[in-house]
């Protein structure tokens, strides 16, 4: 009697049970997506308010690229012991205290000094996000539950960016950032109401796995090659729907139609993604080079072009999602670390695709080397994970 007494039952690790701290991480992903991009449709009124440049305004994106890149991996060893949801939270704080100070900025370098806040909160948020996951889901089941989440990633490119940059245009760009604090309150809450405590990683986690390192760099490396590849293309997305014969107001609506195929993308992969991933991996990469192709192949016509726009950008929908599973999946003992280095070099190859596509957009080849340069980056991702077989493995 007493040995039935003292048993404990194992903590119940199925999907279903974690579906609500899943979601809530999918909502804090979202605010921090949109966070990240919101002043990329404002940048001409902060400008305005300011009395400053384009260029100049533009390091508001630039500074918080930049602080990703550099602190997501120092950041994340600083903190890998401490326990995961007060460090969420406090990423979450610090999302609220960006948008908090840049909603109310008496200068431009007020404005600055809340991104640089922004981008250190971002630096760390994805980087525990991707990690918590592990910690609270079967293994076999991580890449259902990092796709769930990374709906909310890919919700803040469809939908939160167009809404607060339409009331910025409507209220003023004040009014989009404040909202975006108060949305920051909200998920602080949710996160308090429904995220379970888990610990943080024991030290020398990383060295108990053989070749845990090897592996990760397979997949970074290819997880920043592909993003290079395909933000040569996605941030001139707009000069090419134009050049194809798009009016400006279609722009809109078109980026929200690829913004849902993404999604429709990333639920496919996450149907397979945990009991076939090497080819999921391959297929998905595969798909992107030959829609990235068929870009080029479609100019000028536009049907075409949206077309092939369309299903370039659903397959990519699947791509975060795929690297953050194999990352952790390569690295298990220390997945906070493997969301670090997934998530600097997302943002390292987000500004070299944007540098070389800048190059290819001014050579005289005409925009349809935006998408032939791009697809031979990507072909190259693509390359990495077919040679990876033990990074990428069946």
């Amino acid at each position: 009697m007493l040995a039935a007494s003292t048993h404990t039952t194992a903590p119940d690790r199925s999907l279903r049970t974690s579906l609500p701290a899943l979601v809530a991480l999918s909502l804090a992903s979202c605010l921090a997506v949109t966070s990240e991009m919101l002043p990329v449709g404002l940048l001409p009124a902060i400008g305005d308010a300011f009395a400053v440049g384009e260029a100049t305004t533009g390091l508001l994106v630039t500074v918080f690229a930049g602080m990703v890149a550099v602190f997501s991996v120092p950041l994340t060893i600083a903190t890998r012991r401490l326990p995961r949801r007060p460090l969420i939270l406090a990423t979450v704080v610090g999302y609220l205290v960006s948008n908090t100070v840049i909603a109310v900025a008496p200068t431009f370098a007020v404005v600055a000094a809340g991104r640089v806040v922004g981008g250190l909160a971002h630096a760390l948020f994805f980087s525990v996000c991707i990690g918590y996951v592990p910690r609270v889901v079967d293994r076999a089941q991580v890449g259902r539950g990092l796709a769930i989440v990374s709906v909310g990633a890919t919700a803040g490119f469809v939908l939160g960016v167009p809404l607060s940059t339409t009331l910025g245009s409507a209220l003023g760009w004040r009014n989009a950032f404040g909202v975006l604090a108060v949305v920051s309150v909200a998920v602080l809450v949710l996160i308090v109401r429904v995220l379970a405590p888990v610990p943080g990683s024991s030290a020398g986690g990383v060295a108990e796995t053989r070749g845990a390192k090897r592996d990760l760099g397979v997949v970074v490396s290819s997880n920043m090659v592909t993003f290079v590849g395909h933000y040569t293309l996605y941030t001139y997305i707009s000069v090419v729907l134009l050049t194809a014969g798009a009016a400006e107001s279609m722009l809109g609506p078109l980026l929200l139609v690829c913004g849902l195929c993404g999604l429709v993308g990333l639920a496919c992969a996450g149907r397979t993604i945990d009991r076939y991933p090497r080819p999921t991996i391959l297929t998905v990469l595969g798909l992107l080079v030959a829609a990235m192709l068929a870009v080029g192949v479609a100019l000028p016509w536009l049907v075409a072009t949206v077309i092939a726009v369309s299903l370039w950008n659903g397959v990519f929908g699947a791509v975060p999602s795929i690297y953050q599973s194999a990352a952790v999946r390569a690295m298990p003992d220390a997945p906070d670390l493997a969301g670090a280095w997934i998530n600097a070099t997302a943002n390292v190859g987000i500004a070299l695709g944007a540098l070389i596509g800048g190059f290819a957009l001014g050579s005289s080849s005409g925009r349809a080397s935006l998408a032939w340069v791009g697809a031979v980056v990507a072909a190259a991702g693509l390359g990495i994970a077919v040679v990876g077989k033990r990074a990428f493995p069946k």
